[in-house]
């Protein structure tokens, strides 16, 4: 059925404190509704998998490097999913597209709990990574429309309230996942199979939210030009190196808090703390510094960040205290690198460009995340365990920060 085309919630012209307060709010309840994109394509496609991939490394019997690779396929689909979200949202409309494969996603993760076959899993996790990356690139653009016009500050918290979705994702994740570990050796199904259901619930709100979009015809998704990429360089390769430093911990990390004599229940706290990390910093911290740092400075901090999360686990005396400040520190800043490359995109490129800017550096992100893990998992494989994995993540975090520092702020043309 027909319905009235939403109008922009510009704060920026609205005329007294009330009208800011009512727009702002409007703003954020849409916001609310799109993040169950990264919800499910983050918080349960790709993060989820470190919970559960103890459990599928023993009764699979797998090697480490086989469990990396899972997480390379999915970002191989990831790769493949940004690239081609520019072309899904021409051919269905950019709330279809954003629809639609959030529903694939959730068909994903239900078939996932149905297969043992590690070539069949290796295939699901392809599809899902390819899905959710249409998801979350268009869901970005969404977002970014929805305080056009609002002064710099002010901007910034659309964004951040989308990507807070994936620290709740991570928290329902940490909740659900442990809970049907406790059934035996099949829990890991059960656990797939409760986050498919959850993102088919999820479809609802990501509806109402996606159907309130402002929608404008100097918005929709066009090619960029060669100047435009050009002076995006540094940040193309920081998201390179921030997507396989910061993704080899996730996939990793788990499995080496198990190794050092944590149970499930210490990692299932773990990964809750790191998901309240992630939503709250995001949404109070980075909603308002990632707005206001010019350049790369946002980008170089947030590196920082997470390699400095990195560290307690691997320097300090294995035990509680260690895993649950890494989980602080680096929730803190991990999902402030996608917060950061999308408000750099929006300043920095016109709002023709918004969708296909963001999917470029979505598929430099995902070109990080498919090398990661495989290269953290070979390392694992030998001596030195899973630790020698995770240096390598931190050093690839640190040089991160440094490329950052090389991107300059540009006007957007």
């Amino acid at each position: 059925m027909a319905h009235a085309r939403p109008r922009p919630y510009m704060t920026a012209v609205t005329s007294s404190p009330q009208d800011q307060r009512a727009g702002v709010a409007r703003q954020v309840l849409i916001a609310l509704g799109l993040a169950t994109g990264p919800v499910v394509a983050l918080g349960f496609t790709r993060f989820a998998y470190a919970l559960l991939l103890p459990s599928m490394h023993h009764t699979l019997g797998w090697t480490y490097a086989q469990a990396g690779g899972m997480n390379t396929a999915n970002a191989a689909g990831y790769i493949l999913g940004a690239a081609s979200a520019v072309h899904w949202a021409r051919r269905l409309g950019d709330r279809a597209a954003f629809l639609w494969s959030l529903a694939l996603s959730a068909l994903a993760l239900l078939a996932t709990a149905a297969w043992a076959d590690f070539s069949a899993l290796l295939a699901l996790r392809f599809i899902g990574g390819l899905a959710t990356a249409v998801t979350f690139v268009i869901g970005s653009a969404l977002v970014s429309r929805v305080a056009a016009g609002a002064p710099r500050r002010r901007s910034a918290l659309p964004v951040a309230v989308y990507m807070a979705g994936v620290g709740v994702g991570v928290v329902i994740s940490g909740l659900v996942v442990p809970a049907a570990l406790s059934a035996g050796d099949d829990g890991w199904r059960l656990g797939w199979l409760l986050m498919g259901a959850a993102a088919a619930v999820a479809l609802l709100p990501a509806w109402l939210g996606a159907r309130r979009v402002p929608d404008s015809a100097d918005t929709q998704a066009a090619v960029l030009a060669r100047h435009q990429l050009r002076r995006l360089g540094p940040t193309f390769a920081w998201y390179v190196l921030f997507g396989a430093g910061y993704v080899s911990y996730m996939t990793f990390v788990i499995a080496l808090l198990r190794t050092q004599g944590l149970g499930a229940s210490m990692t299932a706290l773990f990964f809750v703390v790191l998901g309240l990390s992630s939503a709250v910093t995001t949404l109070v911290v980075w909603s308002r510094l990632a707005g206001r740092l010019r350049g790369g400075r946002a980008t170089a901090l947030v590196a920082a960040l997470v390699f400095a999360g990195v560290l307690p686990v691997l320097l300090m005396t294995p035990g509680p205290f260690s895993a649950l400040l890494s989980a602080v520190v680096f929730g803190a800043g991990f999902m402030a690198g996608p917060t950061a490359a999308t408000l750099i995109a929006r300043r920095m490129l016109p709002p023709t460009g918004w969708t296909a800017g963001i999917a470029l550096l979505t598929v430099a992100f995902s070109v990080g995340q498919a090398a990661g893990p495989l290269a953290s998992g070979l390392l694992s494989d030998g001596e030195g365990g899973i630790a020698r994995g995770l240096w390598l993540s931190a050093g690839l975090l640190v040089i991160a920060a440094l490329t950052a520092l090389f991107q300059r702020e540009h006007a957007a043309s």
